[in-house]
């Protein structure tokens, strides 16, 4: 059981690692493993593929433990800054 369980952690960790190449950054290697057991015992189903892993923990926010919930926490308001700060302010000048 255990072994089984390592096993299945590790190709967590390999496609969420992989995934992280292919795309975006899909955090440091803590904030995976703040969110591995909450993939295998809410999103087990969708392993391997790290999309929809990140999906489904995204839709399950409020049964993820509080070291994962605070990663998507974290995720969502550096996405808040960077795109609050990627807009131009136009102030009244621009509008005329």
């Amino acid at each position: 059981m255990l072994k089984k369980q390592m096993i299945m952690s590790g190709l967590l960790l390999a496609a969420l690692g992989t995934a992280a190449f292919a795309q975006e950054e899909r955090g440091t290697a803590e904030q995976r493993a703040a969110c591995t057991s909450d993939a295998f015992r809410l999103c087990a189903s969708y392993i391997p593929d790290a999309t929809n892993v990140e999906a489904c923990l995204r839709q399950r926010k409020s049964d993820l433990s509080e070291a994962c919930r605070a990663v998507f926490e974290h995720a969502a308001a550096a996405a808040s800054v960077r795109t609050v700060g990627s807009h131009r302010y136009r102030g009244a000048k621009d509008e005329e």
